[in-house]
């Protein structure tokens, strides 16, 4: 793959970083990476993977906008209520880069398309909010060696984890078997709506240093974010040999 004056140009500042180069340039460029969730941690994650370059998209959400959404969800305006969010999100994905190759499913994900949906991906990102898509992801992405970067937040606080299924490694059922009684999202205890810009942004950084082979990654490990204090803290996700995927 040869890289074009354009791209030069428009990925310059990222180009003259050591860790990056022209090498690592092209591996953005030839990622596939799929965003399941265009909420408000999938809007800035979207954003900024477009922004470097990620060759190819998939942006996956069922959703229409509401007006409810405008205070996070920043790939939306007023003017947006009522369409989809996959093709809002896509002509945006499009004003920031053209060459993008983005594929959109409109669709909530089941047990009987998840498979179809993720097959030609690299990489998946969870942004969902609910506890039902998360575990459906999470089992999906280990039968299919998949790397899971998650990310979730409530309240003033966030949650990132990433899981590489290309190799041994616990899973989201390790971390929490059972499915909590009460969902806690957005909808039920609300959002501090910066909370959702760093998150989304942290799991680009994150798919960003996956692609292009960083070390130092969340490999088995997980960020906690408290807003209040300002402070981020790493958790090791051990294995649990109750798990149901048999990790």
């Amino acid at each position: 793959m040869q890289l074009e004056l354009n791209d030069i140009k428009r990925f310059e500042k990222q180009i003259i970083l050591k860790n990056v180069g022209i090498a690592g340039q092209k591996k953005i460029l030839k990622a596939k990476v799929l965003v399941i969730g265009i909420g408000g941690l999938g809007c800035p994650l979207l954003m900024y993977l477009a922004a470097s370059g990620v060759g190819t998209i998939g942006i996956a959400d069922p959703d229409k906008i509401e007006i409810s959404n405008l205070n996070r969800q920043t790939l939306f305006t007023t003017n947006d209520i009522g369409k989809y969010k996959v093709d809002q999100a896509k002509y945006s994905i499009n004003r920031i880069n053209k060459k993008i190759k983005i594929k959109i499913f409109k669709k909530k994900i089941t047990s009987k398309n998840i498979k179809s949906t993720i097959r030609d991906f690299d990489i998946i990102c969870d942004g969902t909010d609910n506890f039902e898509t998360r575990y459906l992801v999470n089992d999906e992405c280990k039968k299919m060696r998949k790397i899971l970067i998650s990310a979730a937040i409530s309240k003033f606080d966030g949650h990132l984890y990433k899981f590489n299924f290309k190799k041994r490694t616990s899973c989201y059922r390790c971390f929490m078997p059972n499915e909590p009684v009460l969902e806690r999202n957005c909808e039920t205890e609300g959002i501090f709506s910066p909370v959702a810009g760093i998150l989304g942004s942290l799991q680009a950084n994150e798919v960003l240093k996956t692609i292009i082979g960083l070390k130092n990654s969340l490999d088995n490990q997980m960020m906690i974010f408290d807003s209040i204090k300002i402070n981020l803290r790493k958790v090791k996700l051990s294995f649990n040999p109750e798990c149901k995927n048999k990790c």
